[in-house]
């Protein structure tokens, strides 16, 4: 088994703005696991925030060679544990090489992955639209330009949350949810939360910065509507610390490193009566297509990161206004 790498630039259509900072381009790494002559195909969406790059992602992958080359993937699921305790904290790595490994195996079996999992597509909930922080007429105008779409996801954090919300509802009848990555402080999400609710908005997620879990308690007890951990829920071992602080959690297969502790997460909040949320970063159709194979799990989808882009170098799962479409066989290349 031979695992190769590169990096592919991803441009977003707008700059993308979140509280802790703006982006144009997304390095993400794409990962080809070949075997048997067939190759799966992967991808990793490194965040600096848990303290990766693309050349980290890289750096780490090439260093597990001797590894690989003594596995095979048929056998994924005890090699994907192996592989996780080679990787240690590099869960992005890890995501490369799971996803990769589980496009290998759809593809030896001539199955899609929600098929060997035994899980129905067209139960997947419809996903959200992203709408980065900007002036408030910037955003008028990319809600505008997604104004197919049922549900928008804005993203919060600025003095003006509140006008924000109240000039978007004028423009669309769209369910909103809101987003704030850690820069609302527990008063502030008390205090905003009934004016969300007024103004149609079904949750928010990740009020406040990952340090703050005991303050979320109280967050829990008095918002108006729920909250849904995000950078508070990075692995399955954070799961049950957050019962009784939110009311869902939100996977992302790049911080908890794939499909793999992806399915480990859903299970454990379900079984302890948290809602199901998968999300995403910028990523290319890729990954999103890997997160979707998953996606009936969920209550709620955010998986957009595919269309918040203009090269995406892989055909995949289709977004058709939300309603997520699977292709008929696996991604590949434009």
């Amino acid at each position: 088994m031979k695992l190769t790498t590169r990096v592919e630039e991803l441009r977003l259509r707008h700059t993308f703005t979140i509280f802790r900072g703006s982006t144009d381009i997304a390095r993400n790494v794409i990962a080809e696991l070949e075997a048997d002559g067939i190759t799966g195909i992967g991808e990793a969406s490194p965040s600096g925030f848990y303290h990766e790059s693309a050349e980290s992602v890289r750096e780490v992958l090439a260093s597990i060679d001797a590894f690989l080359e003594q596995s095979h993937p048929l056998a994924y699921h005890h090699f994907l544990e192996d592989a996780a305790e080679r990787l240690g904290e590099n869960r992005a790595a890890l995501c490369a090489l799971d996803t990769a490994v589980f496009d290998w195996v759809s593809r030896r079996l001539g199955h899609q992955v929600h098929q060997l999992l035994g899980l129905d597509p067209s139960r997947m909930p419809i996903s959200s639209f992203t709408i980065g922080i900007d002036t408030i007429d910037r955003m008028t105008e990319k809600l505008r330009e997604a104004r197919n779409y049922p549900i928008i996801k804005i993203k919060v954090g600025t003095p003006d949350d509140i006008a924000v919300v109240k000039r978007l509802r004028g423009e669309t009848h769209a369910i909103f949810r809101v987003d704030a990555n850690c820069g609302w402080t527990a008063r502030e999400a008390i205090e905003k939360s009934p004016e969300l609710k007024a103004l149609g908005v079904e949750f928010i997620e990740q009020p406040l910065p990952p340090d703050q879990l005991d303050a979320m308690e109280e967050v829990f007890r008095k918002s108006a509507i729920p909250v849904i951990a995000d950078e508070n829920c990075v692995t399955p071992e954070d799961v049950p610390r957050l019962v009784g602080r939110f009311h869902g959690i939100n996977i992302k297969l790049v911080k908890c490193g794939g499909i793999l502790p992806g399915l480990r997460m859903a299970h454990i909040a379900r079984a302890l009566g948290l809602k199901v949320m998968f999300g995403c970063m910028i990523e290319s159709s890729v990954l999103i297509t890997a997160a979707a194979q998953i996606g009936a799990l969920a209550d709620y989808l955010d998986l957009d990161g595919n269309v918040l882009i203009t090269n995406d170098p892989y055909r995949g799962v289709e977004n058709r206004d939300g309603r997520l479409i699977l292709p008929p066989l696996n991604v590949e290349r434009r």
